[in-house]
């Protein structure tokens, strides 16, 4: 029997899959060992919607990645908004669900202390896999499908609205970038949360909107992310951050063969980056975004100091920040970073934030730069230079 949503019935311009057409049988997520198709998934997304109450919104707090894979794209079938708070700290989640009253929290963990309306995902193993006759979801474009909240480390956290269409522009960016290095077919393993704007899009919009699959864990030890990489095929493309990296390269760990890296969240150091290419024998490359942008251009630091900007975005260097154009946002966003353009507007190297610009003697300097020159100081393993 067929399950319809009021989503389905909603007038749009337009309408765009919730899941790409490449193959209906194809392995979206790896999960305890085992392959979840395209097919399955969408018969535990199916089930999940029917039971969710009604609502305009959902705090999305689920750690297993599949788990949040279901639950986002059940939120979305529904015609709510996931709302993705900075982090999972109770005070974090009740200032956002203040900020939407009748919203409800949604996980698959025996939460206790739980937020109110908090809702447990039913087991996904047990879930009846009878697709329904809807089995390939469009949603209309200009659906506000999650808002992610910005840290907060230059403020109050701030609210980032984004579109199906905006989730598909910039993941295609992020496809193009990855597909040239390691080809059409990949699979992902990730030791970021989904929740954040650089793992929703490394780790759920590329298996949702390409031919990717995804290891539905996050591995935090050097170990466990080994032992992921060995649960998943190859191609393997590792999805973390610096901090992870140096974990890597210094536990001397052996991983299995990957095609490529993938860095951000924090500035990666050349040094750490040539490091970590010696070590996995794979390229190493970098993103640049944030929640307001997405990514919008990356580099492999070990070659590279500029960046290259991803097709459609433009930037417009202003005296405090840099504003950008790109086929995700509706209107251009200022980023406090200052950067210079080179390559006829294609690439740009970063010369700091405003905020941070010292400029002593007649001589100039960024914050960012001298932590950097700080850090790649032998015997100097953590600093910070304020």
């Amino acid at each position: 029997m067929a399950i319809v949503y009021d989503t389905y019935q909603r007038e749009a311009p337009q309408r765009l899959p919730l899941l790409s057409a490449v193959d209906a049988a194809r392995v979206l997520a790896w999960r305890d060992g085992d392959a979840v198709s395209a097919t399955q998934f969408l018969a535990h997304v199916h089930a999940v919607a029917a039971g969710l109450p009604a609502a305009t919104a959902a705090v999305n707090l689920c750690e297993d990645r599949y788990a949040f894979l279901v639950a986002f794209c059940a939120i979305v079938l529904r015609g709510q908004i996931n709302l993705l708070p900075s982090s999972r700290a109770q005070q974090a989640v009740d200032e956002v669900m203040a900020a939407h009253p009748g919203c409800y929290a949604l996980g698959e963990q025996a939460l206790d202390p739980a937020p109110y309306g908090y809702r447990q995902l039913p087991p996904l193993e047990a879930t009846l896999l009878d697709v329904p006759d809807a089995a390939w979801p469009m949603i209309p474009a200009d659906q506000l499908v999650a808002i992610g909240y910005t840290s907060g480390s230059t403020g109050t956290p701030s609210a980032n609205g984004k579109t199906w269409r905006s989730f598909h522009a910039s993941n295609a960016g992020n496809l193009t970038m990855l597909q040239a290095v390691v080809g059409t077919h990949f699979t992902v393993v990730a030791t970021v949360p989904p929740q954040h704007m650089y793992g929703m899009e490394m780790s759920v919009l590329l298996p949702l909107l390409g031919d990717v699959g995804v290891h539905a864990g996050r591995p935090f030890f050097p170990a466990d992310v080994a032992a992921a990489l060995t649960e998943v095929p190859a191609p393997r493309v590792l999805v973390t951050t610096p901090v992870h990296l140096r974990a890597l390269v210094e536990s001397g760990i052996e991983l299995p063969p990957i095609a490529a890296m993938v860095s951000a969240t924090a500035p990666l150091p050349v040094e750490l980056a040539q490091a970590a290419e010696r070590c996995f024998g794979a390229p190493l490359l970098e993103v640049f975004g944030s929640t307001e942008t997405c990514v919008i251009a990356s580099r492999r630091p070990a070659a590279d100091e500029d960046w290259l900007l991803y097709d459609d975005v433009t930037l417009h260097p202003q005296p405090d920040g840099t504003a950008v154009e790109a086929s995700q946002l509706d209107v251009p966003v200022t980023l406090a970073d200052i950067v210079s353009l080179s390559g006829g507007g294609s690439r740009f190297r970063l010369r700091g934030r405003h905020a941070d610009m010292l400029e002593i003697a007649g001589k100039r300097a960024s914050l960012g730069d001298l932590n950097r020159r700080l850090l790649a100081i032998p015997g100097v393993q953590d600093g910070v230079v304020f």
